[in-house]
């Protein structure tokens, strides 16, 4: 049920949009707000820290389809869209509107009886021909519309409206983080302050990708007494590694090999991302822009766990001794006529 000092709140004035915004509009301005009060961004600041809960309460209830009707209905009640009369006992006395269902607190059809009037055109004033009455109920009452004196004694529903509805569940609450690119792999445990000023711990698992939204239950906003809480959306980005790359659940990395590795053959040890490294077996002749793959590797997935791609690069030497140069020469004249790009330029006339 909604809290009763909802009357005197304007929870639109608060996040500075319309009544008619949609949801867009709010998590924008919600968001907007949040970030300038924020007590990390306001040390010490007693009405900073008070704003940054009051758009924190107002986003909660107006986010929230179900608490925002009801919040529109109870303010449509405040302004005087609907009011209470008593009238004449008989079929044809007072005003109009919902037909005598309180007669049963007048104590029989001779008694004053109350009436709803909405003192408009419509019988049903601001809350539609949709209205739910146990709704209604709930904020003249302060309690559950399923439960409540009739004539002749006892409890039960008012007069077959309906049962009472149970505790509504807490709304989910959206939130971004970013992460270290290894804690992304490896998983990890993050602190995020709520607007409430709650501090949530998060379990990250281990593989989340860059932009990737992921759902932790129970960790939104508190349900009603006997209700369970909603769940945090939240949004994760990753942050780029130096030497590291990922291709789904696959680590790459670049990896440099010398002129005479990549033509003679070599054993060269290839880093990993836990600190450590994995040797692996360069074949005579390699090409630069081949891909080795070291298996089981990579990122560790519900099913399988990914592989490492080094990359080879072959560096070439910007500087020669006479004694290299002389070789390099060597190397050209053995090679003859051969043209390593008349292939390339085959298949460009193609």
């Amino acid at each position: 049920m909604a809290s009763q000092d909802w009357f005197e709140k304007d929870f639109y004035a608060t996040l500075g949009v319309p009544q008619d915004a949609d949801a867009d509009q709010i998590k924008k301005a919600y968001r907007k707000l949040a970030r300038k009060h924020h007590p990390d961004k306001n040390p010490g600041d007693a009405a900073a820290e008070q704003k940054f809960k009051d758009i924190g309460e107002a986003n909660a209830v107006l986010s929230d389809p179900a608490q925002r009707e009801e919040y529109d209905a109870m303010r449509q009640m405040a302004r005087g869209g609907a009011r209470f009369t008593a009238g004449a006992g008989g079929p044809g006395g007072g005003a109009g509107g919902f037909e005598d269902i309180f007669s049963a607190f007048g104590g029989g059809g001779g008694g004053s009886r109350v009436r709803f009037d909405t003192g408009g055109g419509s019988p049903y004033g601001g809350y539609g021909e949709d209205a739910d009455i146990n709704d209604i109920l709930s904020q003249m009452f302060g309690g559950s519309a399923g439960g409540g004196a009739y004539a002749g004694g006892g409890q039960r529903g008012y007069a077959g409206y309906g049962a009472p509805r149970g505790p509504r569940k807490g709304a989910d609450v959206e939130a971004a983080t970013s992460l270290p690119f290894r804690d992304a792999v490896e998983g990890s445990t993050v602190s995020l302050r709520t607007a409430e000023g709650r501090t949530i711990n998060a379990r990250i698992p281990a593989g989340v990708k860059d932009g990737q939204k992921i759902r932790l239950r129970g960790k939104g906003q508190p349900g009603e007494p006997g209700a369970a809480a909603g769940d945090l959306l939240l949004t994760v980005s990753v942050l780029p590694h130096p030497v590291f790359g990922r291709e789904g659940n696959d680590l790459t990395v670049e990896l440099p090999v010398t002129f005479a590795e990549a033509t003679l053959g070599a054993t060269v040890p290839v880093p990993t991302l836990d600190g450590g490294s994995v040797k692996v077996r360069i074949a005579p002749g390699t090409p630069s822009g081949r891909v080795l793959r070291v298996k089981g590797r990579g990122v560790k997935g519900k099913k399988s766990t990914g592989n490492l791609l080094a990359k080879v690069h072959v560096v070439v030497p910007e500087t020669l001794s006479d004694k290299a140069r002389e070789a390099v020469e060597t190397l050209r004249t053995e090679a003859g006529d051969a043209d390593p790009r008349a292939e390339l330029a085959e298949k460009a006339k193609a």
